[in-house]
């Protein structure tokens, strides 16, 4: 997916683009040098797709009720920028699951032992095995929200309140799940189409958006060996330390186990793609994309543990003395009560968004007020639905000139993966009696586009375009 900002570029000789506005056309004079200035890009569907469905996959280990009471209490601003979509809050469905997947191993037929005691951070069975979780909220029906819009603006719901008082609830697994915390292949469990659990959560026609919520990196096993009781084997104390040292490596300081293993900084980190006992980041996201026809279609974010700094320090576990390796907060702050709140880095959850280029965003979950964070993901969710509503500020390019002189350039993408495109020219007239259709012009439409200066890029004829086509505009805005 585009997003607004995406650096500064030369304009009118730099790409040799239209500079146009919505009275009329100029070209600057081949004399005046190019102008850096930042560019919005709007990348619209043909076909908009109101249907989502959004699944909150949510670390329910110790350590985890304040994060989950910050995600409750600021979800509101996630569903606000979704109220502002063209026709109001999209179809959704919303669902919630767990990293608790208890002992087993993707690859193992029935679970490992037990570890440690269940409800406190303790792993046992299968967990929560990827169903999803309503914690006690006001569901009438099925295991997730549903909240449809019908053709006269009515919306079927099957739940009672408000949506974000039922979430926040739904939010609030509780932290006393598994300590070796399975996010990657929960996710994959909760998305399975085979998971009777979820029947109907995941519609065909929809788009799919994940969002991650965890303060540990991913420790999705495939054999439950890498849980094995006792401190002194080959892969030391029985903490999750252990999922670090087998399932990351460290270009610098940290390339084996042994190295990962070694008290200090270390840099350049990435998930193993040789690993034996955690599972392949690549092949959860190849998972994941296969569900949807088109790639484009999936979303995914993370609130989560920064990746730097990256460090191997000695601390002694809870309720002992000794220290051992341990892998170091990457980021800390204090809650409401005071009390310090931290996370580690998320190498292998950081990675997994990285599948989905254009398509993924990524906030540190060491924040006191999510708000900013969960505005920005439903910014990714807006713009994935494609709004055509230009954000910025549109810059005057000639001032000298009369009227606005917008510098936009429009072109219509059929292969996404080569991303080949052909320019769309501007509407000949600007209006629905165009001639040149398909084309473009800009409008002024307050109540769609209460922002900036209520400008939006209005297509004539896109129903002449492929229905799998998109749409890609790109204007020159001023610098904020």
């Amino acid at each position: 997916m585009r997003h607004h900002l995406v650096g500064f570029v030369g304009f009118a000789l730099g790409l040799g683009w239209l500079a146009s506005s919505a009275g009329c056309t100029s070209v600057l004079p081949m004399t005046t040098p190019p102008v850096e200035r930042p560019v919005e890009i709007k990348d619209l569907p043909v076909v908009v797709n109101r249907n989502i469905d959004l699944l909150f996959l949510i670390d329910d280990s110790p350590s985890m009720a304040d994060k989950q009471a910050n995600l409750a209490a600021n979800f509101p601003k996630l569903l606000g920028v979704l109220d502002t979509i063209q026709g109001g809050l999209p179809n959704v469905h919303i669902g919630v699951a767990t990293s608790d997947l208890g002992t087993k191993g993707a690859d193992d037929p029935q679970p490992g032992p037990s570890i440690g005691t269940p409800g406190n951070g303790g792993c046992i069975g299968l967990g929560k095995n990827g169903a999803l979780q309503l914690s006690g909220a006001a569901v009438a029906a099925g295991t997730y929200l549903s909240d449809i819009q019908q053709a006269d603006g009515a919306r079927i719901k099957n739940y009672t309140g408000n949506l974000s008082d039922v979430f926040a609830r739904m939010a609030k697994v509780g932290a006393g799940g598994c300590g070796f915390e399975q996010h990657l292949e929960a996710v994959r469990l909760a998305l399975d189409p085979a998971n009777p659990a979820n029947t109907g959560f995941v519609r065909p026609d929809a788009l799919l958006a994940i969002v991650i919520i965890a303060d540990e990196d991913d420790c999705s096993v495939t054999h439950s060996s890498l849980f094995a009781a006792g401190d002194t084997g080959p892969f030391g104390p029985q903490q999750s330390f252990r999922c670090t040292r087998f399932g990351v490596v460290c270009d610098q300081n940290g390339a084996t186990p042994d190295a990962m293993n070694a008290v200090g900084p270390k840099s350049q980190c990435h998930p193993d793609t040789d690993a034996t006992y955690l599972t392949s980041v690549s092949t959860t996201a190849a998972f994941v994309k296969g569900l949807k026809s088109d790639p484009r279609n999936v979303i995914v974010a993370a609130l989560a543990g920064t990746t730097e700094p990256f460090a191997v320090e000695l601390r002694a576990p809870s309720g002992t003395a000794a220290p051992i390796p341990a892998l170091a907060h990457s980021c800390v702050y204090v809650d409401g009560d005071g009390k310090p709140e931290l996370a580690d880095p998320a190498i292998r959850i950081k990675s997994f968004l990285d599948q989905f280029p254009d398509r993924s965003a990524f906030a540190p979950i060491c924040q006191q007020d999510l708000s900013g964070s969960l505005q920005q993901i439903g910014e990714l969710l807006r713009t994935a639905i494609g709004d055509p509503c230009i954000e910025g500020k549109l810059s005057d390019v000639d001032p000298k000139a009369a009227g606005p002189q917008y510098d936009c350039a429009v072109s219509t993408v059929l292969n996404p993966a080569t991303e080949s495109e052909i320019v769309m020219p501007r509407c000949t007239p600007e209006d629905g009696s165009a001639t040149n259709a398909p084309c473009w012009h800009l409008v002024t439409d307050p109540a769609s586009c209460p922002r900036s200066d209520h400008l939006l890029v209005k297509i004539e004829g896109e129903e002449m375009l492929p229905r799998d086509a998109h749409v890609v505009a790109k204007c020159a805005i001023d610098p904020k």
